[in-house]
């Protein structure tokens, strides 16, 4: 089972403040693990919603909002995606992510949210064997992309 692991933002974050070079260490020797066991497929940080937009699609036209967008607690700061055995193995994980008290922002600790990554057989018969051969194209492109 694929699901991404999602950091929420907190002040630290969307204030651009760096981590430790402690944490920056403890969260290196983690991803290590992740990808020795085959558990990271990927991972990254995010910069500040302030260096980011939003589109609203709607109507005729989508219109773009500058940011930074207000309510942090639902904001994204980073992100992994992961091959687990279970959505309770996801969580055994999550619950070793390096979170040094230093680290934490006043009143506003650690968010991570779990979710399930939609797989071709979740969608059903709707997704025909044309539309899974295209899907699987695309993959395949985008996993030679990333290796070169």
């Amino acid at each position: 089972m694929r699901v991404m692991v999602i950091i929420k933002a907190n002040e630290h974050s969307e204030n651009g403040v760096m981590p430790s070079e402690q944490l920056l260490t403890e969260m290196g020797k983690f991803n290590q693990e992740l990808v020795d066991s085959g558990i990271m497929l990927a991972g990254d940080g995010l910069h500040p919603s302030a260096r980011g937009k939003r589109v609203i699609l709607g109507g005729e036209e989508a219109s773009v909002v500058d940011g930074p967008f207000a309510e942090t607690k639902e904001l994204i700061a980073g992100f992994w995606i992961w091959e687990v055995e279970s959505m309770d193995h996801a969580v055994e994980l999550v619950k070793r992510i390096p979170n040094p008290p230093e680290e934490q922002v006043s009143g506003n600790e650690g968010i991570i949210e779990i979710r399930p990554i939609f797989e071709a057989d979740d969608f059903g018969e709707e997704f025909t064997p044309e539309e899974r051969a295209r899907e699987d194209q695309m993959r395949a492109t985008m996993a030679e992309r990333q290796s070169s």
